[in-house]
C-alpha cells in the first residue's frame, strides 16, 4: 500500500512540474535593459501598460543598467554603449512587424530626447507582442 501511495505522489508530481514547464515554455520571453532616468519613466509607464495587456502570455524580466544586475545582463548581452533602452523579445531586439523590421532600441519615436530615439513606437511593440504570443 505504501509502495502505491508514494508511486501515485510521484506521478502527480510530475505531471505538475511538466504541466508547469510546458506552460512557461509557451510564453513569451520579454527582456528590458532600461535606465532608471527621469525621461524614460514616461516610456517604462507605457511599456508597463503594453505588457500588462498580454497577462501571463508573456514573461518580463526588467534589469536597471546601472545595478549590478544590469551590469552582468549587458555583459551577457554584449551591451557595451551607453543607451538607454533596449527591449528582446524571445532572444531578438529586432522583429518584423508586417511589412518592417522594428528594432526596440533607444527611447520611442517621439518620446524622450531627440538624440536617443529609436525607431519603434508604442504600437510597434503591442503588434510584435502580439505576433509572438498568437495562439498562446
Amino acid at each position: 500500500m505504501m509502495k502505491k501511495t508514494v508511486s501515485v505522489c510521484f506521478l502527480v508530481l510530475m505531471v505538475f512540474v511538466l504541466s508547469q514547464a510546458a506552460f512557461a515554455a509557451k510564453q513569451t520571453k520579454v527582456e528590458v535593459l532600461y535606465m532608471n532616468h527621469g525621461p524614460l519613466m514616461n516610456t517604462l509607464n507605457d511599456m508597463k501598460g503594453v505588457f500588462f495587456g498580454f497577462g501571463n502570455k508573456i514573461s518580463v524580466s526588467w534589469h536597471d543598467f546601472e545595478s549590478d544586475d544590469g551590469e552582468k545582463f549587458k555583459a551577457q548581452k554584449g551591451i557595451t554603449q551607453h543607451i538607454p533602452l533596449v527591449i528582446w523579445i524571445d532572444g531578438k531586439t529586432t522583429v518584423k512587424v508586417g511589412q518592417k523590421e522594428v528594432k526596440f532600441s533607444g527611447f520611442p519615436t517621439g518620446a524622450g530626447p531627440a538624440f536617443f530615439h529609436g525607431n519603434w513606437t508604442m504600437d510597434d511593440l503591442k503588434k510584435a507582442l502580439a505576433q509572438s504570443t498568437a495562439g498562446k
